[in-house]
């Protein structure tokens, strides 16, 4: 399975803090039948303030760590970027990073306050649109606003946004309105992939088979394969060039 939204880089975000707990997550993912994870450390303007090189850097630490430990995890970096008029900017300056493509635009995983459903959303996802750029909104299915009106994705829906839902919330791990509306998105056919969100070995554990057994369950095995293999290596191959 193809993880591309995991907090396993150390000391960068609220993750992995040490080598030895991003060490632990990897071998975590790989025992979870995990064989490639884009790493999407947080880009929060004011609060982790990552850039392309600091990501990078890190990347490369863990995955030289992970070949002298045996550990066969393939990892690759990009971001999950906090809404913010920011991000404008910094696309113009190109210092984003992106989780790869989908038909000819890049993909940028885009998060919004755990509290609200922002104002002006659907007008910085159509900026991002118009200009080949389109957004994965991460985890909607926790956004407390969300919750409240899940009515208020379909504009972002009918623009052609994209969705990650996360694979404990599936699993029930985030409380029950959590799961429902995640397994609501993928019995609608509009979420895009299923992703582990992985921030902590105990807390939040990679668990992408737990939701792939219970996706397959409920949506049939084809609806689980296309959630956790083949959309998101669609989307992610291009950080991995060989693994064809």
């Amino acid at each position: 399975m193809i993880d591309i939204h995991c907090h396993i880089l150390p000391g960068i975000d609220d993750g992995a803090q040490t080598l030895q707990d991003s060490v632990a997550l990897a071998k975590a993912a790989v025992d979870n039948g995990i064989t490639h994870a884009v790493c999407t450390p947080h880009i929060h303007f004011g609060r982790y303030d990552n850039t392309r090189e600091i990501i990078s850097q890190a990347c490369t630490t863990l995955r030289n760590t992970l070949s002298d430990h045996n550990i066969n995890l393939a990892i690759s970096a990009a971001a999950e970027v906090r809404f913010d008029v920011e991000i404008l900017s910094a696309i113009e300056r190109d210092e984003l990073p992106f989780l790869g493509e989908w038909y000819g635009d890049k993909i940028l995983l885009l998060e919004f306050p755990h509290g609200e459903f922002p104002i002006g959303a659907a007008k910085l996802t159509r900026w991002l649109l118009d200009n080949e750029i389109r957004p994965m909104i991460a985890h909607p299915e926790r956004n407390k606003g969300l919750l409240e009106r899940p009515e208020k994705l379909s504009p972002l829906l009918e623009q052609g946004c994209l969705l990650q839902i996360t694979a404990a919330s599936v699993i029930g791990d985030f409380g029950p309105k959590a799961e429902k509306m995640a397994l609501s998105l993928i019995a609608e056919g509009v979420a895009t992939v299923v992703a582990t969100d992985a921030h902590h070995i105990k807390r939040r554990p990679p668990l992408l088979q737990q939701a792939y057994d219970i996706v397959s369950k409920h949506q049939g095995n084809a609806i689980a394969q296309k959630l956790m293999v083949d959309t998101p290596w669609a989307i992610a191959r291009s950080h991995f060039p060989g693994s064809d």
